[in-house]
């Protein structure tokens, strides 16, 4: 496993952060290793817009749609 240093946090949010790990019963590693994780496996917008983009392609045009819709009416 590798380490990670970060420099520079301040004093006010290195204490909010120890707060909210106590508070979840975890110490401020685990804590913060459970926030990096997490946010490491959640996909980027762009990620989740690509995927979107290619799921939800059809090839039903809006005719189609509005065909099939007053077919459905004539059949009433």
């Amino acid at each position: 496993m590798t380490a990670i240093t970060i420099r520079d946090v301040s004093e006010s949010t290195l204490e909010a952060l120890k707060i909210k790990a106590a508070k979840g019963g975890r110490s401020l590693q685990t804590y913060l290793l459970d926030l990096v994780t997490r946010d490491a496996r959640t996909p980027s917008l762009a990620d989740m817009m690509t995927r979107l983009d290619r799921e939800t392609r059809s090839d039903v045009s809006t005719s189609d749609i509005l065909a099939a819709i007053d077919d459905g009416r004539q059949r009433r």
